[in-house]
């Protein structure tokens, strides 16, 4: 995500569930057409669309745009490069998380062997 030194530069993100395109662009510094052409680059980028086609944001969204506009804007990485980083950052996750499952299921695997011994 940001670096610690950034996140003094952005403001606090408020405890809220949804936030439309022009509070995300004020708490995430970048403008909304920019935040409309990073949601075609993007594709985890998603936000609800209600009434009238308007875009409202979750946490995770905003959170998302700034690691987003840091890997653009403060690391000098492309869009290409931006996307590629953000899919290894979720391929590690899922691969952590996949670990973390086989091994649970061997020790149950191995508890319920115990018990049919």
């Amino acid at each position: 995500m940001l670096e610690p030194s950034n996140n003094n530069e952005l403001p606090v993100i408020p405890e809220k569930r949804y936030f439309t395109i022009g509070e995300v662009s004020e708490l995430c510094g970048v403008k909304p057409h920019v935040l409309r052409y990073w949601e075609q680059e993007f594709t985890d980028l998603s936000p609800v669309k209600r009434r009238g086609n308007r875009r409202y944001y979750q946490r995770h969204e905003v959170l998302m745009i700034r690691q987003i506009r840091a890997l653009l804007y403060e690391q000098g990485y492309t869009i290409s490069g931006a996307r590629a980083h953000l899919m290894s950052d979720n391929s590690k996750e899922d691969a952590n998380s996949s670990k973390q499952l086989i091994h649970q299921m061997i020790v149950e695997l191995e508890d319920i062997l115990q018990l049919l011994k």
